[in-house]
């Protein structure tokens, strides 16, 4: 699939400019280029490793995020599973939620036989997730972290709220609702 643009490695330090502008902070440059390089050590939620632990016994895993290969593989270290696949910001050549990262995702899964009817995308940001997964005709699960917080945390409003087929407040609340469904098979 062409790429549209190059994505470049700046697009996470636009994010902390982006915040701290909404948050009424100085930024400098510098600071946002920090930022963007922390990203490699920014630690997974405690019940994620977990919980993709269990759900890979039952399915593929797969991953669309919005950064690079570094970051990923040192996020991926500290979840303990090995995905399927990965695909990522810089291999596609644009951000979520633009449209393409879900096309080259489907496109991929297809090549695997797993078809669009076949994929759950779950995710926290309705903005950067949940929209495009609408767009793109994909069943959704929202792990609705912030639940009980006001906002968006650092994902933007998404306007409208998307629609999604599944809501849990954590994966844990997601693997328990699992292995409820298992069990009265």
């Amino acid at each position: 699939m062409p790429r549209a643009r190059a994505a470049k490695k700046t697009e996470t330090p636009k994010l902390w400019l982006r915040l701290a502008e909404e948050w009424g902070l100085l930024a400098q440059w510098d600071d946002c280029l920090t930022y963007g390089q922390s990203v490699a050590q920014w630690p997974a939620f405690p019940d994620s490793a977990g919980a993709l632990q269990y759900l890979k016994r039952y399915y593929k895993l797969v991953v669309l995020s919005n950064v690079d290969n570094v970051s990923f593989a040192a996020s991926a270290a500290k979840l303990q599973v090995e995905f399927d696949a990965a695909y990522v910001a810089t291999d596609i050549g644009t951000y979520k939620p633009n449209p393409q990262n879900f096309d080259y995702m489907a496109e991929n899964l297809s090549r695997m036989g797993i078809e669009k009817g076949d994929i759950l995308h779950t995710a926290e940001s309705m903005f950067h997730d949940h929209g495009p997964a609408n767009t793109a005709g994909l069943a959704n699960c929202w792990i609705y972290r912030r639940f009980d917080q006001e906002g968006f945390g650092a994902t933007m409003n998404p306007g409208d709220m998307p629609t999604y087929d599944f809501r849990f407040n954590s994966m844990a609340d997601l693997v328990k609702a699992h292995q409820a469904e298992m069990a009265a098979e």
